[in-house]
C-alpha cells in the first residue's frame, strides 16, 4: 500500500517496538506507537497526531483528532478530525470519525459513527430526568 501521509504535528515521542506501556497517555505534538499501550490514549491539543504502526497495539480509548492506523486497536476511536486506516489496521470497537479513509484490507468490528465538526469527542454524562407521577400531589 502506497504510504498516505498527513501534514501536521512532528514526531516527538516514540513508544518502540518492544516497549510496553501500562497507564493512559496523554500527549501533544506527535505519537509514533510501534510498541504496545494497555490504557487510553488522548491528545491534549488539536493539532496532535497519532501514528500506530503495523506493530502497534492499543488497548483502550484513543481520544485524537487526527491519526494513521496500521496496527490494533481493542477499544474505541474518537476521531474528530481526519482518521486514516491502513490495510493492515484492525479495530475491535466503535469508530467515531469526521474524515475517513479506509485502506482495502482494513478491518472493524464495531460501528462507523460520523460526527460533524465541532462536536466534542466524547458525549459527556448527563443525568436522566427524573419523572414525575402524575398523581402525586405537591
Amino acid at each position: 500500500m502506497k504510504r498516505t501521509r498527513i501534514r501536521g504535528a512532528e514526531v516527538n515521542t516514540l513508544v518502540g517496538a518492544g516497549t510496553a506501556v501500562t497507564g493512559n497517555i496523554r500527549f501533544s505534538g506527535g505519537l509514533h506507537l510501534e510498541g504496545r499501550v494497555e490504557g487510553n490514549i488522548e491528545a491534549t491539543d488539536k493539532e496532535a497526531r497519532l501514528d500506530i504502526s503495523e506493530e502497534g497495539c492499543v488497548i483502550g480509548e484513543i481520544h485524537v483528532d487526527t491519526m494513521i492506523v496500521n496496527g490494533t486497536v481493542e477499544g474505541d476511536i474518537y476521531s474528530g478530525g481526519r482518521l486514516i486506516l491502513g490495510d493492515r489496521a484492525h479495530v475491535d470497537g466503535t469508530v467515531y470519525y469526521n474524515v475517513l479513509e479506509m485502506a482495502a484490507g482494513a478491518t472493524v468490528n464495531g460501528k462507523l459513527v460520523y460526527r460533524s465538526q465541532g462536536e466534542p469527542l466524547a458525549l459527556e454524562h448527563q443525568k436522566a430526568p427524573v419523572a414525575i407521577a402524575a398523581d402525586a400531589k405537591p
